[in-house]
């Protein structure tokens, strides 16, 4: 007999994580959910009880479940990864394949969808959106000129970019990076010159409009900071 599969589920928000736990509990391939609110905790089950998939949400309060995926890659782990995020896939979905990860579904995805995309990965599937299969086709034939600027950035830009969005300061965002503060303005610089921008005013305004969660409740506008 076949062993149910071991689901370990990490997103911050306890309401996603009972709902898919409950909806994978009425699948008899599935083991009891195990769950994670935060870094520390997933790490700690990934050694405790090593599940056989793992559904990770990018945004896990102040930590990224990115920085999770990258982590387990460079250890030589190759636990498949569904990613299930509200960012926009446009702009997060390569990034995250690139990381290693197996999949990447919007949370606006029907439950049910989330339940195949495990068995997917698990059959040696990339699970992404018809969307994002054509933006990844068309990237072949698509000269880096006439590339979204957005598309551009390097992983820690991007970071820095949806933190400005959120309203917070340099030195805020070098804490929660734990970066210096001449770092995140050396990023900063990056920004402007990578997305034609001349300010940082200009820069600040950028981010609050272009923020991939601004439905959230932290997605604020920021007050003007200097450059």
């Amino acid at each position: 007999m076949t062993e149910p599969t071991r689901v370990l589920l990490v997103d911050d928000h306890p309401i996603i994580r009972q709902g898919l736990a409950q909806l994978f509990s009425l699948d008899p391939r599935y083991a009891p959910v195990q769950q994670a609110g935060n870094l520390a905790d997933a790490k700690r089950a990934l050694q405790e009880s090593p599940p056989d998939v793992m559904v990770l949400d990018l945004s896990l309060g102040k930590e990224s479940g990115l920085d999770l995926l990258r982590a387990l890659r460079a250890e030589g782990s190759t636990l498949p990864v569904v990613v299930l995020s509200m960012y926009d896939e446009s702009v997060y979905a390569e990034r995250v394949l690139h990381a290693g990860a197996q999949a990447y579904l919007m949370k606006q995805t029907a439950a049910e969808q989330v339940v195949d995309a495990v068995q997917r990965v698990l059959r040696g599937e990339i699970v992404v959106s018809a969307a994002v299969q054509t933006q990844l086709l068309s990237r072949f034939g698509r000269s880096k000129a006439t590339a979204d600027p957005v598309s551009t950035l390097s992983d820690r830009e991007i970071e820095v970019l949806q933190l400005m969005g959120r309203g917070l300061s340099t030195g805020e965002i070098a804490d929660s990076l734990k970066r210096s503060v001449k770092t995140i303005e050396t990023h900063r610089g990056a920004l402007k010159t990578k997305l034609g921008l001349r300010s940082g005013l200009e820069l600040v305004r950028f981010a609050a409009q272009w923020q991939p969660d601004r439905a959230m409740p932290e997605a604020e506008s920021p007050a003007p900071e200097e450059s």
